[in-house]
């Protein structure tokens, strides 16, 4: 299966698609109500679920990556598929989400300037992404899973406007075996829509 970003259109297999998304933060939930909580959504007729993914939650220490209990993003993703709905994901590396940190771990910031196109920032970014790839890559909807589309960063028109940084998070994500279509988010507020987009970007 095949989504694509048309001129007019969310495509899916080549058929106008309409995206009929809601938030669930899956690490906001307890796990033994994810399933009663996606169920609800497609009942309220929603066909996709959104979810940010909080990087510091993951790994709250340096050289560790949780993906259990609460924080299993794959079987949260596999039960968005077994409901028959699709997946936005947005992995940041910042997400905001009135969230500690914006999801960027304590730990990083005593080694490097965030948010910026710093080679040790986008070296764990590159890390983190390389976590986050054996649950994200085969649940694609490429694969047959459920995952539709990907957010590069988020709302960072509010916070800079350093392209070279948005395209070495594109380029982190690419590859990381990332496919689907990516996108950025942003306020259309002064020059925010224009300081955190990329021209090839939806």
């Amino acid at each position: 299966m095949q989504f694509a970003i048309g001129d007019t259109d969310f495509l899916l297999d080549g058929s106008p698609f309409r995206v009929l998304s809601g938030a669930l933060h899956y690490f906001r939930v307890h796990p033994g109500q994810w399933a009663d909580r996606i169920r609800k959504a497609r009942q309220m007729g929603l066909n996709t679920i959104e979810t940010y993914v909080a990087w510091n939650a993951h790994a709250p220490a340096p050289g560790t990556f949780r993906l259990d209990g609460g924080l299993d993003l794959g079987r949260f993703l596999d039960l968005v598929a077994a409901e028959g709905m699709y997946a936005i994901v947005r992995p940041g590396p910042y997400i905001c989400a009135e969230w500690d940190n914006g999801g960027l771990p304590a730990w990083l910031f005593a080694e490097s300037g965030v948010r910026r196109n710093d080679p040790a920032f986008l070296e764990a970014v590159g890390g983190y992404l390389a976590e986050l790839a054996p649950v994200l890559v085969p649940r694609q909807v490429t694969e047959g899973g459920p995952v539709i589309l990907v957010q590069a960063e988020n709302e960072y028109g509010a916070y800079g406007a350093d392209k070279d940084y948005l395209r070495a998070i594109v380029k982190l994500l690419r590859g990381s075996g990332i496919t689907v279509p990516l996108t950025t988010v942003d306020q259309p507020v002064g020059s925010m829509l224009a300081d955190g987009s990329l021209p090839d970007l939806h």
